[in-house]
């Protein structure tokens, strides 16, 4: 009996013994939460697939958006549009510069497992080069020019005939499978099986494409340092913008591929959907046929840009989803001029602009006239509602100053080939779409592209100056950027002297996804398809690791799985604390190696004058200012060591930040990142910017509290 009260002491304390243990690893150890491998993204996209192939997707959206996932090109563009290597590895550039020499990577499989190769990259220029391609006509012109021949199997050279600048843009273009294609006659390519099941290089591969619906999962040989995190991406194809919304409503989808500003009031009623927006390339402007009369004179052309109250438009008709464009060359690009002259809204001043050039109102029934010839002419608009509205709010503006428009709308599909080729027209409202990460505008502005029946250039408005097109000539012959950069100074310069075209705003892109996809980054756009830019990043499931406090790393301890479910509809939905990710992920493990938590929720708040000294700082907003609409956040991001800098936000009352930008290039006193404060309720809110080196040390964010009021 005595025996077994020994036993029992000894078990009581072995088991005090064990709870102070367990209660001492429960004090010290905390766990985190990481991105784990696997699940499923569904996004709903407006639009039917058609030709899934990178040499022809240029004429849908939605073909681009799976040739994204699908295939990769020689280089890449990043969200700077810089471009970086992909499948080549480097490449230089002759002294004359006009060879071209790309070396290629060595371990990139197709995704049917056969070995990629030069011969891929001189079939899929081949097949541009044909006579029988029947893709976009100005691509195959450019390449038509240009020799390839590749003298080792991971080597490949370009020879150019002339000098030319933006060459380099062309590499981004995804390649294709020569093992695959090369028995397929030239002009059988556009019509062939394969694009509707391609096989390609990139992040992702096709596995199901219908009319309804196009499923791609993880490529497990993907060559780049990340693979992604999410498993798989289900497309779900719908027949308008409208149907995209009421599907995630619906639950059908988690994320909206875009949302127009027509339906931003809707999408902002959406529980859980969080809304990215980013600039879009492109700019919104109004084309005057410069050989009309009244068009001839720029100061009656200065007068009309003077008397548009952009800011009113873009903010009332547009939901805020523009910037006011001062320039044919949009802000993020190297080669864009801060200095360039603006036209601010001033009826006063173009009222006095046209006394100043002869156009009074004589006969006082409210309008203009010059020699007994009144100031009035036909603006065409795409006959889409949006487009109308936003062309009748203008032509008030003219009116107010005595200039009499007539808003007349044209089928979308017919303006260019039936209006502005033709140039049978006095003013368009037009959208122009970028498809280059240079900043050229030769074909835009230079006098030998106005169109004529044998030249389809696109210089529609038909600008015919010299000083202008010889600055486009030097900034395309040199590969010198400092030179590039001072000749698109003067052709900025002279283009804002001139006016020649009114220009209105920059679009912005706005992109929905719901919160329980984590890591969602949008930054400027090329093309709709570069919201997946980030995509290896993004995840859904989560694995919680320990995490010694005393260590300072994750403990060898048990982990478990889980993916996020979506809120109910009816609770308020709180942003999740963002996880940062590495500088590199190993692709060989299967758990996410540990981060730096850079979003402490409840960190202090240093006084807005202490961001002077620290690695990030917030210049745009000031500290305790009231922004509204689309605003620009500017401030600089650097320090030694540099992995990557992030901006989020907050509500004053929430507990945890939103992402609104990450980039790994630094930052000097320039453009961090868009927030549209029309996505948020009005109140309080904190910025904070938060810089991480490449040893996981943030130190002290950046923090500045604004009043949103709009």
């Amino acid at each position: 009996m005595k025996h077994i009260r020994w036993q029992l002491l000894i078990a009581l304390a072995g088991v005090a013994f064990l709870s102070v243990i367990l209660g001492y690893l429960a004090l010290s150890t905390n766990s985190v939460e990481r991105p784990d491998f696997g699940g499923t993204y569904i996004e709903g996209v407006a639009g039917r697939p058609n030709t899934v192939n990178p040499i022809f997707s240029q004429y849908n959206d939605v073909d681009r958006d799976i040739a994204a996932l699908v295939f990769t090109g020689l280089t890449r563009a990043d969200e700077n549009g810089t471009l970086k290597p992909d499948l080549a590895t480097r490449w230089t550039v002759s002294q004359d510069g006009l060879v071209y020499t790309f070396s290629l990577r060595e371990n990139v499989f197709w995704h049917d497992g056969t070995p990629f190769s030069a011969d891929d990259v001189l079939f899929t220029i081949h097949a541009i080069q044909d006579p029988a391609y029947k893709g976009p006509p100005d691509l195959a012109g450019f390449w038509r020019t240009v020799a390839i021949t590749s003298t080792e199997p991971f080597v490949v050279r370009f020879q150019l005939t002339q000098s030319y600048a933006p060459f380099l843009d062309y590499t981004t273009i995804g390649i294709l499978p020569a093992h695959v294609l090369k028995d397929v006659p030239p002009n059988e390519l556009f019509q062939h099986a394969f694009n509707r099941r391609p096989i390609g290089t990139g992040p992702f591969q096709v596995t199901e494409l219908s009319a309804g619906q196009a499923t791609l999962d993880a490529n497990p040989r993907y060559y780049a340092e990340r693979r992604p995190y999410l498993g798989r991406i289900l497309l779900k194809f719908y027949p308008d913008y409208e149907s995209v919304i009421a599907a995630y409503a619906r639950e059908d989808v988690e994320g909206i591929a875009r949302i127009l500003p027509t339906y931003l009031p809707k999408a902002r009623t959406l529980a859980n959907l969080k809304l990215y927006n980013a600039r879009i390339t492109g700019y919104s402007l109004i084309y005057l046929n410069l050989t009309k009369p009244a068009f001839a004179d720029k100061t009656v052309r200065q007068a009309l840009l003077y008397a548009i109250d952009r800011q009113r438009l873009i903010n009332e008709s547009l939901q805020g989803q523009g910037l006011i464009a001062n320039s044919p060359i949009e802000p993020n690009s190297w080669a864009y001029d801060s200095a360039v002259p603006v036209f601010p809204f001033d009826p006063e001043k173009a009222k006095a602009l046209l006394d100043a050039a002869g156009w009074r109102d004589t006969n006082g029934d409210g309008f203009r006239e010059k020699d007994r010839i009144e100031l009035a002419f036909n603006l065409i608009a795409p006959d889409d509602p949006a487009r109308v509205a936003l062309a009748t709010e203008i032509v008030k503006s003219w009116q107010a100053i005595g200039v009499r428009a007539n808003v007349q709308p044209a089928p979308t599909s017919l303006l260019v080939q039936n209006v502005l080729r033709p140039r049978q027209f006095d003013a368009v409202l037009y959208e122009w779409r970028t498809l280059s990460h240079d900043p050229d505008q030769y074909e835009n502005w230079h006098q030998a592209q106005i169109p004529s029946p044998t030249n389809f250039g696109q210089n529609y408005g038909g600008l015919n100056d010299r000083d202008v097109s010889e600055a486009l000539e030097n900034a395309r012959k040199t590969n010198d950027q400092g030179k590039r950069i001072e000749a698109y100074r003067k052709f900025q310069e002279r283009f804002a002297d001139l006016a020649p075209a009114l220009l209105l705003y920059y679009p912005i892109y706005t992109y929905g996804v719901d919160q329980r996809v984590r890591d969602v980054q949008l930054a400027p756009m090329l093309t709709p398809s570069d919201r997946f830019r980030s995509i290896a990043q993004w995840y859904i499931k989560t694995k919680r690791i320990a995490f010694s406090a005393d260590l300072g790393e994750p403990t060898p301890a048990p982990t478990f799985t889980r993916a996020v479910p979506r809120a109910s509809a009816t609770a308020t939905p709180q942003p999740p604390a963002p996880v940062p990710s590495p500088a590199a992920t190993p692709v060989a493990s299967s758990v996410a190696p540990p981060m730096p938590t850079a979003s402490p929720a409840n960190a202090p708040t240093p006084a807005a004058n202490q961001c002077a000294n620290l690695a990030g700082i917030i210049k745009n907003p000031a500290h305790e200012s009231t922004v509204s609409g689309l605003i620009e956040i500017r401030g600089t991001a650097t320090r030694t060591g540099m992995a990557y800098w992030k901006l989020e936000f907050r509500a004053d009352a929430a507990s945890g930040y939103t992402q609104l930008y990450r980039s790994d290039a630094p930052v000097a006193d320039g453009a961090l990142s868009l927030w549209s404060t029309k996505t948020v309720p009005n109140g309080v809110y904190w910025l904070q910017l938060t810089v991480v080196d490449n040893t996981g040390n943030f130190g002290q964010p950046c923090q500045v509290r604004v009043t949103v009021a709009n």
